[in-house]
């Protein structure tokens, strides 16, 4: 049995889809498949129920998962210990980042990080913000940049990037891009281009919506800023983005501030182990990075 099987067996439990799995781990959905066969022909029993879309744990794999997951902390735990006391620090750094952010503060924190920790492995991945998480709290992922509409997450540390309010963005000759502000009432006559639910700009969205009883019809949803903007400056509907993602498409929409939307839609970083040294260094480039600049929500 060795320590990458754990981990494509983990990969593999967690996205529930050998696909997402191979992707996740940087390997061959065949690759993957082949060490799982391997595992369960060492343990003597099959770890998952194969169905066509998706795979779900047998009695065997629940049994084996939180061991799975014990004996790799175990096996990073070591590499830590002596990159405490060597001063090299080793292994792998998972961060997570929302589906469409533009964050060149965080490409740049990454770079520093690889260039003064050249033997620890970095990955990166995509994924709305309540996934992002959640993956955090289960150390799925070390580090995430998530949008959200709060500043403290259960069981995460915290450290915000932005606050900005919404914006409902329109094409010119919109009947909304000659006021200078509009409200709930007036922005949900019309059908609206968002985010969709999972997401942080989303969450504020909604909860505003529900506080004033308003009913908008969600005409098109996008996961990046940029998609929204597209669909609405053809029209499709009143986009509804942060006021940095609207900057970016000022030769083309109107963004007017939403006057009775007061919560602020955030960027933050999250993560949980701060005795990964890893983590530690990664966050003291990213609080360097993003310190004297505004990014894209």
């Amino acid at each position: 049995m060795e320590l990458r099987q754990l981990e494509y067996f983990i990969a593999v439990a967690e996205e529930r889809n050998f696909t997402r799995a191979a992707e996740r781990v940087h390997i061959s959905q065949s690759g993957v498949s082949a060490q799982i066969r391997q595992l369960e022909r060492e343990l003597g029993a099959e770890l998952f129920e194969r169905h066509t879309r998706t795979v779900t744990l047998t009695v065997a794999g629940k049994a084996a998962l939180e061991h799975a997951r014990a004996a790799l902390a175990a096996s990073n735990a070591v590499k830590q210990a002596v990159g405490e006391v060597t001063g090299l620090i080793q292994g792998r750094l998972t961060v997570g980042m929302v589906i469409g952010c533009t964050v060149t503060p965080l490409f740049d924190a990454l770079a520093a990080f690889h260039r003064a920790h050249p033997g620890v492995e970095i990955s990166l991945l995509e994924g709305n913000s309540d996934w992002l998480a959640e993956s955090v709290r289960t150390g799925t992922i070390d580090l995430a940049l998530i949008g959200t509409e709060t500043g403290e997450h259960d069981g995460l540390h915290t450290m915000t990037i932005t606050r900005e309010r919404l914006v409902a963005a329109v094409p010119p000759g919109h009947p909304l891009a000659d006021r200078e502000r509009v409200t709930l009432d007036e922005l949900t006559a019309y059908p609206i281009v968002c985010m969709p639910e999972g997401t942080g700009l989303r969450a504020v969205f909604d909860r505003a919506c529900a506080a004033r009883d308003r009913r908008p019809v969600i005409a098109f949803q996008a996961s990046a800023g940029d998609a929204v903007a597209d669909l609405a400056a053809r029209g499709l509907g009143v986009g509804i983005l942060s006021e940095s993602m609207a900057a970016h498409h000022r030769d083309r929409l109107a963004a007017r501030v939403i006057d009775d939307v007061d919560q602020p839609a955030m960027l933050a970083l999250v993560w949980k182990n701060t005795h990964n040294p890893a983590v530690r260094e990664a966050l003291a480039h990213s609080r360097k990075a993003f310190a004297p600049r505004t990014v894209q929500a």
